[in-house]
């Protein structure tokens, strides 16, 4: 590192202040490709904290990466509900099915203990470790799924909608115990050394509800639930728009948005200026195809319309890049974002 140059965490720190690093803070949400570089299956590697744990430290040397994480899955969180997961040899594990079979079920739930569930146990200590070792210099990141898009998992997809849109009192009972269980694993996660925590929330997103719904239901739960979490938040809607609910996004309490691929990054820029630092906004889907050419244009393109004045960190739209995405093109993207990422931005 040369003397002007700042530390990941010094980078990331002056960006979400608004202010210009010396260069755009790169985020290579790489939940998966640790298992390759240890030559693992997916299912294996989250086995053992040790893998995730040598698997980050591996890709954040290899791609120059300046965030790391203990996060593995995010269908963990309904393990601790009695949910049980489904692992796959080329994706991220999803839920297996619904283990709220009633609805009943609702009125007598009970708040699980994070730190009871064996997959979550394993991100607390990865996270820990991770902190004492490069915590000081390198920005480590927790995750937590909201209240309010976590019965997706907990129901499924259907059954929450028409629950939602009935106005059932039981989705006032369930979003009671989800707030609960939301806050205490997001602050376990600081407590274990985690600079921030990334609040997951896909289903407030317009991509997925009305704006109407959304700014009574997702938005208010989450200026609740953040102001709880005892340390940084970003808001990520895994991808799905974001300008309709623009003004209740700032009123979160959140001091970084994860934006979407499906929206004009200079728009994005102009409403958010100031206000909230931008994440993104690389198509994560569409990567896996592209050329180098490509991947490069696209990196140019981003932190040439959100870079200038700070408050922009290079990453995927989704908060995970997909296994399919390959070396070369990560590689690509991140030679590229030191290139064109170096202020001051032309």
């Amino acid at each position: 590192m040369s003397g002007d140059e700042m530390t990941p965490l010094e980078r990331t720190l002056t960006a979400l202040s608004h202010k210009e690093p010396d260069r755009v803070p790169l985020f290579l949400n790489l939940t998966m490709h640790g298992a390759r570089e240890l030559g693992l299956s997916i299912r294996d590697y989250y086995q053992k904290v040790e893998h995730v744990v040598k698997g980050q430290e591996l890709l954040m040397k290899k791609y120059g990466n300046d965030c790391l994480t203990g996060f593995c899955y995010g269908a963990a969180e309904v393990e601790a509900f009695g949910g049980s997961v489904r692992f796959f040899e080329n994706g991220p594990p999803n839920a297996g099915a619904p283990p709220i079979r009633d609805l009943r079920m609702i009125s007598s739930l009970d708040v699980p203990d994070p730190a009871d569930c064996p997959p979550l146990q394993r991100m607390l200590v990865a996270t820990r470790i991770l902190a004492e070792r490069y915590g000081d210099s390198v920005p480590v990141a927790g995750v937590a799924i909201s209240p309010f898009s976590l019965p997706v998992m907990q129901l499924g997809f259907s059954r929450y909608l028409d629950l939602l849109l009935r106005d059932d009192p039981l989705f006032r009972d369930l979003m009671e115990v989800n707030c609960n269980f939301c806050t205490t694993w997001a602050n376990l996660q600081i407590e274990a050394g985690a600079t921030a925590v990334v609040y997951f929330d896909p289903v407030t997103s317009p991509t997925i509800i009305p704006p109407d719904i959304a700014r009574k239901t997702g938005c208010r739960i989450a200026r609740e639930v953040i102001r709880t979490i005892k340390g940084g938040v970003a808001y990520h809607l895994a991808s799905g728009r974001c300008l309709a609910i623009a003004e209740d996004l700032i009123d979160s309490g959140a001091v970084a948005l994860g934006v979407s691929a499906l929206e004009d990054l200079s728009l994005l820029k102009d409403t958010f200026a100031g206000k909230m630092a931008l994440i993104g906004n690389l198509d994560g889907v569409s990567m896996r195809r592209w050329s180098g050419k490509e991947a490069e244009a696209r990196v140019r393109e981003a932190v040439s319309k959100a870079g200038p004045g700070g408050g922009f960190i290079l990453s995927d739209n989704h908060g995970e890049i997909p296994w399919q995405v390959g070396d070369s093109v990560i590689m690509t993207i991140a030679d590229a974002a030191r290139t064109y990422g170096r202020y001051p931005i032309a």
